[in-house]
């Protein structure tokens, strides 16, 4: 009784009518609130997500400042006393010491003074270093005289650690502040379209791609500094490229110096360098493939080929010796 009773409400037409209404109904009150909650919720997701970027931005910038430090730090006392104890100040130095410690990311005296003391410490730290080597740890079959040269050969390449541990400081440096020059003159050239100053925008920059490159970011802030105080704008745009000592830097710091010079829009030289940039990172990322068959060749000879003639040969020389006992 109680299944027949249901299957006439189903059929019963005011029954069907009221469903209807009550459905229509529904479908209506839901499709006029339904925009308003998911509004609100849009715009507690816009701010939950504001809040988020603003705590994000302000940790990377403390930890880019931990990071990076001070600019200049005050040289060590003991450092100093020694190059003045012995008078080495200037006889160390070399011409273009503190532009190279200027590229690698060393500012101020402090650096000047460590890359001296270290060029007068180091060969004689390397000379007593071999010493001990060649005469207590090995049973090298040599004269006094041979061992006695190879660490004064030693002593020699200890001289020139700083150089090359400087030099190898530029090129990662370098490679950095390439990796993301690219995209930095991209978003410099929205900051100078949109009608910033060029000063706000490397200051804008300097921000932004700091996540990318703390280095790059580094720069732009020195030159942002150095576009404020120096009474000559072009002398900011020498130094940022004379800093970096890359073509493509010293490429833009040209087109800016020409657009300062004759009145010619920013943001055309910064279009067209940003292309150049972004080219000749692409042609650096094609040198490393087209480079990386040669370089695979020597591993492949001695890791592959050895297991590939195993595997292959393998079955066939147990087989023949099965066959011969």
């Amino acid at each position: 009784m109680f299944n027949i009773g249901l299957f006439n409400l189903l059929f019963d037409k005011s029954f069907l009518v009221t469903l209807a209404v009550a459905v229509l109904s529904f479908a209506t009150i839901a499709t006029l609130v339904m925009p308003l909650m998911e509004r609100g919720g849009l715009d507690d997701r816009l701010k939950s997500v504001a809040k988020r970027r603003e705590e994000l931005r302000a940790k990377h910038h403390a930890a880019l400042s931990a990071k990076r430090g001070s600019l200049r730090v005050e040289p060590s006392n003991m450092m100093k006393s020694v190059l003045d104890k012995f008078k080495l100040g200037t006889t160390l130095e070399s011409e273009n010491s503190k532009e190279k410690l200027a590229m690698a990311g060393y500012r101020g005296q402090a650096p000047l003074i460590a890359f001296m003391f270290f060029r007068f410490v180091m060969p004689f730290v390397v000379f007593v270093v071999t010493l001990f080597y060649l005469f207590v740890l090995t049973r090298f079959q040599w004269t006094f005289m041979m061992k006695l040269c190879a660490a004064f050969v030693g002593a020699l390449f200890g001289f020139y650690l700083p150089d090359l541990f400087v030099s190898n400081m530029i090129s990662r440096r370098q490679a950095s502040i390439m990796q993301a020059f690219p995209d930095a003159l991209d978003l410099m050239l929205i900051c100078v379209e949109s009608g910033m100053s060029v000063e706000s925008a490397f200051q804008k920059v300097a921000a932004e791609i700091g996540a990318q490159s703390a280095e790059l970011a580094e720069e732009l802030a020195l030159t942002t500094a150095e576009l404020s105080y120096l009474p000559d704008r072009r002398q900011a745009f020498d130094n940022l490229a004379k800093r970096c000592g890359h073509d493509g830097v010293k490429a833009v710091a040209i087109a800016l110096n020409q657009a300062e010079k004759y009145g010619t829009p920013m943001g055309q030289a910064l279009r067209v360098t940003a292309q150049e940039n972004r080219e000749m990172r692409f042609q650096a990322a094609e040198k490393k493939a087209a480079a990386l068959p040669a370089k695979l060749t020597v591993p492949m000879i001695i890791f592959f080929l050895p297991c590939l003639f195993v595997v292959i040969g393998g079955p066939a020389a147990m087989n023949a010796m099965k066959t011969l006992h």
